[in-house]
């Protein structure tokens, strides 16, 4: 079951990193400019973040399999359109689309692990599920770049359009979520009663660092490789589209292991906030030498290890496991992960615009939106290391 649902939430990592290869021939085909295409890219982002305060709500009261089976038409729908779309205004329409349909792909994966498996276990599981749902990023990288140069950006949108609908009777199919048999039937909160127990989480003082870092360190890692990288490679070293699929390709291999690796490493809960704080603010370094690098193999090089260290976003979500109460994981999970897209949604156009900026006052584009993220990741990491943390934490 747990394969199953991951094949969504592959999906869903092959559409938010789509636009690193169809970025040219989008740009060609409709004149977009880098703030356009900036917020193209972030679209995803912020229809899928904000989505998830209605998926937690929803999973809670409906279980899994409903949720996602209502859900994910969306996405073929958008895939579908995004595939026609006559029009840059169409594009969005169809990107907002898959967004929503693709919203419960990773909380579904998350919340079943939590459920179903041992707490001390999670980081691992939780880990293994964020790597193999990395193999929807194999797609977006020389397969996608390939099938773009050959047939366009169109085709490439109608082979996912058609691999979610195989995705969907997957789980149709295979997923009966099964249910302990000594647990006492739950009592079913209202809407408004669930609302309010979101709004609750925001009282507690730690979920603030908790947030902040979550908006910054997966939308470092997935503008990069979900918006710059192809651009970046081909403007700035004068890659191929091909040349520049392959690394995506590399990447996204490498981000296949990463997650498992720190979830195997994970350090437990009284000093796995130690090593987040760290790692995110070697991210934040990271992306700062990127900007003046002027070789390309060393930016190759670097956009690897970044690869490497993303893996850490795992000790994230074990992070926000212990610091809430059982009875608050589900919401605090879907906090986490409405943060994560939001941040996305939020790099993704800022960068856009600094892009444009940067462009019309002589600056290198892609020196400032890498400088942009750095100062990004590293502002949240050090809010992440001096705001208080769980009082879970502390026994």
């Amino acid at each position: 079951m747990l394969l199953a649902l991951l094949s969504g939430f592959a999906l869903s990592q092959a559409y938010r990193t789509v636009t690193a290869i169809v970025a040219p021939g989008l740009q060609q085909d409709f004149g977009l400019s880098t703030q356009s295409l900036g917020a193209f890219a972030g679209l995803f982002g912020l229809s899928f973040g904000l989505a998830q305060l209605l998926m937690g709500i929803a999973l809670d009261r409906y279980g899994l399999r409903p949720v996602v089976l209502a859900t994910a038409p969306l996405s073929i729908a958008g895939a579908t359109l995004s595939a026609l779309a006559p029009s840059h205004g169409w594009l969005m329409v169809g990107q907002l689309l898959i967004g929503v349909g693709c919203s419960p792909a990773l909380l579904v994966c998350t919340l079943f692990v939590a459920r179903h498996f041992p707490a001390d276990r999670f980081s691992f599981f939780s880990g293994l599920c964020l790597g193999l749902g990395g193999l929807g990023l194999l797609f977006t990288g020389t397969p996608l770049a390939w099938v773009v140069q050959h047939w366009g950006w169109r085709t490439g949108f109608a082979i996912l359009a058609v691999l979610s609908a195989l995705s969907w009777l997957l789980i149709f199919a295979m997923v009966h979520e099964p249910r302990a048999p000594d647990a006492p039937p739950r009592a079913r909160e209202s809407w408004g009663q669930a609302l309010r127990g979101f709004a609750a989480l925001f009282t507690l003082p730690h979920t603030w660092g908790i947030l902040v870092l979550g908006m910054s360190c997966y939308a470092a890692f997935l503008s990069l490789r979900g918006l710059w990288l192809g651009p970046l490679l081909i403007d700035r070293f004068g890659f191929t589209l091909i040349d520049s699929g392959n690394v995506a390709l590399v990447l996204s291999v490498i981000s296949l292991f990463a997650p498992g690796s720190f979830g195997r490493m994970d350090p437990g809960p009284l000093r796995r906030r130690g090593w987040v704080a760290n790692a995110s603010l070697l991210m934040a370094a990271m992306f700062a030498v990127m900007a003046v690098l002027q070789h390309a193999g060393a930016t190759v090089a670097l956009m690897l290890l970044l690869g490497m260290l993303w893996g850490f976003s795992v000790l994230q979500y074990a992070d926000v496991r212990a610091s809430y109460p059982s009875e608050l994981t589900g919401r605090a999970l879907s906090l986490f992960t409405m943060a994560m897209f939001l941040g996305v949604a939020l790099m993704q156009s800022a960068t856009g615009v600094v892009a444009g900026w940067a462009a019309s006052a002589g600056i290198e584009p892609y020196r400032a939106v890498l400088f942009t993220i750095a100062g990004w990741v590293a502002l949240a990491s050090m809010a992440f290391r001096f705001l208080p943390a769980s009082p879970l934490l502390r026994r």
